[in-house]
């Protein structure tokens, strides 16, 4: 049998990729004005897996640290969308002058 502390480090990892899609998806409706249908789906995964781990213990160490991890997360996927992107022009290496 598999301990629940494993399987509260899994979702805590979980929490990380959920929250950080969760903010380059609030940036997405907020600046592109995109529809919000993929905003409720981001928000309701991270929000499914945050409770998920504070369901038996509350916040104890795991807890903690994959809260503080999913809210840095967070941030660098709203950091991580308002970043301008910088698309090379590679028409002249692929054909010449």
């Amino acid at each position: 049998m598999i301990p629940l502390d494993i399987l509260r480090g899994f979702l805590g990892l979980l929490s990380l990729f959920f929250a950080h899609f969760l903010g380059r998806a609030i940036v997405r409706v907020r600046v592109r004005h995109e529809r919000p249908r993929k905003l409720y789906g981001w928000l309701v995964r991270t929000l499914i897996t945050v409770f998920a781990i504070l369901y038996r213990r509350g916040f104890d160490a795991i807890a903690i640290a994959s809260l503080a991890l999913a809210a840095a997360s967070l941030a660098a996927g709203v950091w991580d969308e308002y970043r301008p992107k910088h698309e090379e022009d590679l028409t002249g290496q692929m054909f010449g002058e």
